[in-house]
C-alpha cells in the first residue's frame, strides 16, 4: 500500500498548540487585566492564554501572525500590514481588543475588516487571553464573538531579578519578505523603584507568494502588471516576478516606557507608555482590482501612517480595605488612522484623515472569601472624533475639500459601565460563575457642512441603557472527567461607523447614514468536557457553542429620500445602509487534544468549526465574517538547551454558496468557486547556544504553497526561511 508523502508529514506532524517550553505562566500575574478567578480550572467559559514563552518560540513577524498560527482563532488580511482576528464567527467591531486592560475599539471600528492588532508589537507581549464567547459581562460592549487581551511585559523590582540591569535584544531575518526586525528592552530594578524600556522596529519588503499550485484549485492571484507613476504619468508595468506581490512592504516602529514604584504603606503607582507608528501601509487587495478600460483600477491606495498612543496611570494595593484588592486605571489614548486613494489616469489623489482620543477611568476591585471570590468595579470612556479631507493634485499641488468619511463637525461618544463577578466554590467538587454588567452610552455626531452630501438632518444623537449577564457552573464528576455548562449574554452598541459614516465599500455601491440603528445583542449557550489522565499525560477538550444574534445590524439595501440609487465621486452607486435585521444565529464546535507520548516528546491538536446564518423572515442567509473550518495539528519536543516543532496548520473550503450577501466576505478577491481548502507544513527550533543566547531557526509553508486564507485579498506567504538571535543580560 502506498503512502502519500502528504500523509507520511501528516503523521509525522500531528498535533500542535505548540508549548515548546513549560507554560510559567501564573494566572494571578494576568488576573487584574484579565479579570479571571484565581483558580483556573474553575471558569466555566473557554478561553486561551498564549504566554510569552509561546509567543518566543513561534518568532512571527506580528501580532496578527501570533493569533492566526496559533490554530486558536481565525486572522483575515487585505494586506500584509493588517490584520483582522475573529472567533466564533465575529469579527472586526464585534471583538473586542484591549491592551493591559485598556479597551482599543474606538468609536470608528467598523464591522469590516481591521488592522488595529499589529499596533501592538509582538516583542513587547507578555501574554495574551483569547476568551471565546460573549465576554461583555467582563469587558463591556462590542465582546459578542469575544475578546482578545493582550498583557505587555511589566517593570520587575529588585525582588524579581537578579541583577540591577536585565534586559534582552533579539533579532530576526525572513526570506519570504526579505524582512529585517529588531527589538531591544532594558529593566532597571530597585527595592522600590524599577524602569522598563522598550524599542523596535521592523522593516518588511514585498511579500513573496507560494509558486506551487495547491492541489484544491488552480493557480491564483498571481501578481503579472503593477501600477508605476512615471514622469507624472500612471503606466502599467509587467512584474518581473509575478509570484512577489508587488507594493505591499511597509516599516513600523513601537516604544514602550514603564515606570514602577512601590510605597512603604503598600501602594505601587504603575506608568505605561507606549507609541506605535509605521510608514504607509499599501492596501494590495484595492490595488489589485481590475479595470475593462484601464487594465488596473487604482493607481495609489495606502493607509497613511498608523499611529497608536497609550499612556495609563496605575495605582494598586492588595488588601486596600475590607481584605480588599484594588487597581485603579486612567489612561489616554490617541490613534491616527488616514486613507489615501486614486484611480488610474486620475491625478487627484483623495485623502481622508481620522484623529480619535480616548479618555477612561477604570476601578478594579477583588475580594477573597473562603469558598469563593468577588470582582467588581466600574469604568468609564469618553471618546472624540475629528474627520478631515482633502485632495491634491500629485502633479500641479493644487488642493481642494472632499467628503469626509465620517461626519466633519463634533463627535463624541460616553460609555459608564459597572461589573459584579462571583466565583464561588459550591462544594469540593462544584464551581459557580456569574456576574452582570449594566451601563449607559450617549453618542453625539454633528455635520459641520452639509455640502458634499445633502442629508435630511445636520445631526445624529442616540442614548442606550445596556446590559448583559452569565452564569455558569464546573462540575468535576471524578478525578478524570470534568463537565462546563455556561449561558452569557453580549452586547454592542453602534458607534460613529455604524451610525453615521458615507463610505464606498467598492466602486458603485455606496453605505449611508442610518440614525434608527439599535444595539445588537447575543446569547450564547456553551457545553463543554474536559477528560484528563490521572498522570496527566492525557487531556482531551471540546465545547459547543450556540450563539443567538438579536437586532443584527447588517449591511443591505437602503431608501435614501426615497431612492436607491445615488450619484457618489460622479458614479452611479446602489444604496445599502446598516440596519437591524431580525436574527442570526451561529453554532459550531471548539476540540483540543494533549498527548505527552515521551518525557520530551507532546502532540497537540485544535480543531474548529463555525456555520451562522440570517433569519429574516424564517429564510436563512449565510451571515458574513464565518471562517471555514480551521486547526493545527503537531509535534513538539522540549529537552536541555534544545526545542524543535513541526505543525501542519490546515482550513477548511469555502463554498460561494456559504458567502454573505453583503460583500464583507471578498468574494470578489477570491476564485470563481470559493475559497478553496488548503494546509501548510512548519518547522520550527530554538537552541541555546551558550548562557543567555538563544538561536531561532524554522521553515514556514516547506512545500511553498500558493493559497489565500478565507475574505482575505492577499495571497499568504510561500515558503520561508527565518533565523533570528536573542540575548538576554
Amino acid at each position: 500500500m502506498k503512502v502519500s508523502f502528504t500523509c507520511v508529514l501528516l503523521l509525522f506532524s500531528l498535533i500542535g498548540f505548540s508549548q515548546m517550553q513549560k507554560d510559567t505562566t501564573k494566572l494571578s500575574d494576568v488576573v487584574a487585566f484579565l479579570k479571571l478567578p484565581a483558580k483556573k480550572g474553575s471558569i466555566s467559559y473557554q478561553f486561551t492564554i498564549l504566554t510569552s514563552k509561546d509567543i518566543e518560540f513561534q518568532n512571527f513577524q506580528n501580532t496578527a501572525d501570533v493569533l492566526s498560527n496559533s490554530g486558536s482563532l481565525f486572522v483575515q488580511k487585505s494586506q500584509q500590514g493588517g490584520g483582522s482576528p475573529s472567533i466564533r464567527g465575529f469579527e472586526a467591531s464585534r471583538v473586542l481588543l484591549l491592551v493591559d486592560g485598556v479597551r482599543m475599539n474606538n468609536l470608528i471600528f467598523r464591522a469590516g475588516h481591521l488592522q488595529n492588532v499589529i499596533t501592538v508589537d509582538e516583542s513587547l507581549l507578555d501574554n495574551v487571553g483569547v476568551f471565546y464567547g460573549p465576554a461583555s459581562t467582563l469587558f463591556g460592549s462590542d465582546a459578542l464573538g469575544g475578546a482578545v487581551a493582550m498583557t505587555t511585559k511589566k517593570v520587575k523590582f529588585s525582588n524579581e531579578v537578579e541583577y540591577k540591569f536585565t534586559g534582552s535584544t533579539n533579532t530576526r531575518y525572513s526570506s519570504v519578505n526579505n524582512e529585517k526586525s529588531v527589538a531591544f528592552n532594558l529593566n532597571y530594578a530597585t527595592g522600590n523603584f524599577a524602569s522598563f524600556s522598550s524599542v523596535s522596529f521592523n522593516d518588511f519588503g514585498d511579500l513573496k507568494m507560494g509558486e506551487k499550485k495547491n492541489r484544491n484549485s488552480d493557480y491564483f492571484g498571481e501578481r503579472l502588471f503593477y501600477v508605476a507613476t512615471i514622469n507624472g504619468i500612471d503606466q502599467i508595468l509587467a512584474n518581473d516576478d509575478k509570484y512577489v506581490q508587488k507594493n505591499t512592504g511597509y516599516k513600523q516602529y513601537n516604544f514602550m516606557q514603564k515606570f514602577g514604584f512601590k510605597t512603604n504603606s503598600g501602594f505601587e503607582h504603575n506608568v505605561n507608555l507606549q507609541y506605535s507608528t509605521s510608514s504607509v501601509i499599501p492596501r494590495y487587495d484595492r490595488l489589485t482590482e481590475t479595470s475593462v478600460s484601464t487594465g488596473l483600477t487604482h493607481a495609489q491606495w495606502y493607509y497613511g501612517p498608523q499611529e497608536r498612543l497609550l499612556t495609563i496611570y496605575t495605582l494598586k494595593k492588595v488588601k486596600a480595605f475590607f481584605e480588599t484588592d484594588v487597581q485603579v486605571n486612567i489612561a489616554f489614548q490617541n490613534a491616527k488612522e488616514s486613507r489615501h486613494n486614486r484611480r488610474f489616469g486620475v491625478y487627484s489623489l483623495q485623502n481622508r484623515v481620522e484623529n480619535v482620543n480616548m479618555f477612561s477611568v477604570a476601578v478594579d476591585l477583588t475580594k477573597k472569601f473562603e469558598f469563593g471570590e468577588l470582582l467588581y468595579g466600574f469604568e468609564s470612556y469618553y471618546e472624540t472624533l475629528n474627520s478631515s479631507a482633502f485632495a491634491n493634485d500629485i502633479r500641479t499641488g493644487a488642493i481642494s475639500l472632499i467628503s469626509t468619511r465620517y461626519p466633519n463637525g463634533e463627535n463624541q461618544m460616553i460609555r459608564n459601565d459597572m461589573y459584579v463577578s462571583y466565583n464561588s466554590k459550591y462544594n469540593y467538587n462544584t464551581f459557580v460563575n456569574a456576574g452582570v454588567r449594566i451601563g449607559f452610552t450617549s453618542l453625539n455626531s454633528k455635520l459641520a457642512d452639509n455640502s458634499f452630501f445633502s442629508l435630511p438632518f445636520n445631526q445624529i444623537a442616540q442614548d442606550n441603557l445596556i446590559y448583559s449577564g452569565s452564569i455558569g457552573i464546573v462540575k468535576n464528576t471524578s478525578k478524570t472527567v470534568s463537565l462546563k455548562a455556561n449561558v452569557s449574554s453580549g452586547f454592542r452598541v453602534p458607534n460613529i461607523d455604524d451610525l453615521a459614516k458615507i463610505f464606498e465599500s467598492v466602486q458603485g455601491t455606496l453605505i449611508v447614514p442610518n440614525s434608527n440603528l439599535k444595539p445588537e445583542k447575543t446569547v450564547t449557550a456553551d457545553l463543554g468536557f474536559v477528560i484528563q489522565s490521572l498522570s496527566k499525560k492525557v487531556k482531551f477538550q471540546n465545547t459547543y457553542f450556540y450563539t443567538r444574534l438579536f437586532d443584527a445590524i447588517v449591511t443591505s439595501p437602503f431608501l435614501f429620500n426615497g431612492s436607491n440609487k445615488l450619484v457618489y465621486d460622479g458614479t452611479l452607486s446602489e444604496v445599502f445602509a446598516n440596519q437591524n435585521r431580525g436574527k442570526a444565529f451561529v453554532t459550531g464546535l471548539s476540540t483540543s487534544l494533549y498527548v505527552k507520548l515521551l518525557p520530551s516528546l507532546n502532540l497537540d491538536a485544535t480543531f474548529n468549526y463555525s456555520l451562522g446564518r440570517i433569519v429574516d423572515k424564517q429564510i436563512q442567509a449565510p451571515l458574513d465574517h464565518i471562517a471555514p473550518y480551521f486547526g493545527k495539528i503537531g509535534f513538539t519536543y522540549s529537552k536541555s538547551v534544545l526545542n524543535l516543532e513541526v505543525y501542519l496548520l490546515f482550513n477548511g473550503k469555502k463554498n460561494i454558496k456559504d458567502y454573505a450577501a453583503s460583500g464583507e466576505d471578498n468574494l470578489q478577491y477570491a476564485p470563481a468557486n470559493g475559497m478553496p481548502a488548503w494546509q501548510t507544513y512548519n518547522f520550527k527550533s530554538s537552541i541555546a547556544i551558550f548562557p543567555g543566547a538563544t538561536l531561532f531557526f524554522g521553515l514556514e509553508n516547506i512545500l511553498d504553497l500558493q493559497y489565500r486564507t478565507f475574505s482575505s485579498g492577499i495571497n499568504a506567504p510561500g515558503r520561508n526561511i527565518y533565523s533570528g538571535v536573542k540575548y538576554d543580560f
